[in-house]
């Protein structure tokens, strides 16, 4: 199956600002990661091309790297998610950016199946919740992108589901 997810905010801060902001991108003061609601995104080697990673069992390897500008990521698992995302900070203008990530990847049956029901629902929201961090960064006004019933639902069947991992 052909996948093509995209998320753009656009966020009134010139450029040179998000970027800033974006350069702490998995590192200890990872300001843009949503950690408090989501595995947080960690690589071996620190932010650089060929560095491998990635958050919760979600795993991918850094093919495209320009300091708050540009990451991009070729997945290695899921087992059958080919293809890649990333992360772009460009500007609209002298006072406004933009912020997007995309998805292109294509996928086998069993992936497929991953994607549609489980972690295209999961990523939706783990990347509102990120656009918020951005957004709330630099305004008073603080943004809260609440959960459909689907997330609600995955989220408290793996919470229960880790719970009774953790008891047996």
């Amino acid at each position: 199956m052909q996948v093509t997810n995209n998320h753009k905010r656009i966020i009134n801060q010139p450029k040179e600002k998000v970027s800033q902001l974006f350069k702490t991108l998995a590192t200890p003061q990872d300001q843009i990661w949503p950690h408090n609601n989501w595995p947080a995104m960690r690589f071996k080697d620190g932010l650089k091309i060929g560095s491998k990673g990635g958050h919760g069992r979600i795993r991918y390897t850094i093919i495209a790297f320009e300091a708050g500008n540009h990451i991009k990521f070729k997945f290695t698992k899921p087992a059958g998610f080919n293809g890649t995302h990333e992360l772009t900070v460009k500007a609209i203008s002298k006072v406004t950016s933009e912020i997007s990530h995309n998805i292109t990847m294509n996928t086998i049956f069993k992936a497929s199946l991953l994607w549609i029901f489980v972690i295209r629902w999961f990523h939706d929201a783990l990347m509102e919740d990120a656009f918020d961090n951005v957004e709330n960064y630099f305004s008073e006004e603080k943004k809260k992108t609440n959960y459909n019933f689907w997330v609600k639902f995955l989220r408290g069947h793996y919470k229960r589901k880790s719970n009774k991992t953790k008891i047996a």
